[in-house]
């Protein structure tokens, strides 16, 4: 599954099943001016309601795939893959849950457990569970580096951010294994209606 293998890695793994070691997170040390662009970026998710965006993904594997993502917060998100990809992802509020149509598997993972599920809280906070190991501005970009902070070895989520105006345009993740897997957004609306099926799986009916 294209998901759980090249393109989202191990981090979701080994996240949800506990085989990881546990390190704790080290915290940057932060000035004035680093906690100010926290600040930013927990009330840009806290009023961020929904979002559309095409996204291309790459893996330092090599392997890339592209598609369309739907997020509704709290808690729902979906990451439709274009073909040849048979992969979908779709964050109900409790799970994410892998499906490959082609193989009609799915998998489900505690949305808790994610390193991309700090994305969706119901409420963003960049500290206490959650630890800040990194912040840097380049060429117009903010870019926010968190962990768990009681298991590191989990894997990293870089956040990076335009200034202005000041939107998401992309996220890293690093996994367990050393993968690091790329998500930059394209063509992102936010404030539309989305409809709540599009966050919904259907057990009995299957991948299809």
């Amino acid at each position: 599954m294209l998901g759980l293998g090249l393109i989202w890695g191990a981090a979701f793994y080994f996240a949800g099943t506990g085989l990881a070691s546990s390190a704790s997170a080290v915290a940057a040390k932060l000035s004035e001016r680093d906690r100010t662009d926290i600040a930013r970026v927990e009330s840009y998710f806290n009023d961020l309601k929904t979002m559309t965006a095409k996204f291309l993904q790459v893996a330092s594997t090599g392997a890339v795939a592209s598609g369309t993502m739907f997020l509704s917060r709290p808690g729902k998100f979906r990451f439709e893959y274009d073909p040849p990809s048979p992969d979908m992802l779709i964050a109900d509020g409790t799970f994410l849950i892998f499906i490959d149509k082609d193989l009609r598997q799915t998998t489900h993972i505690f949305l808790s457990s994610t390193p991309v599920g700090v994305l969706v809280k119901d409420v963003v906070k960049l500290d206490g569970d959650i630890t800040v190991t990194r912040i840097s501005r380049r060429r117009g970009l903010l870019r926010v580096t968190i962990a768990d902070s009681d298991d590191v070895e989990e894997g990293t989520l870089t956040l990076v951010f335009s200034q202005r105006p000041f939107t998401l345009r992309q996220w890293q993740v690093l996994d367990a294994q050393g993968t690091i897997t790329t998500v930059t957004l394209n063509n992102a609306r936010t404030g539309m209606a989305l409809d709540e099926k599009l966050f919904e799986f259907d057990e009995d009916a299957g991948p299809d």
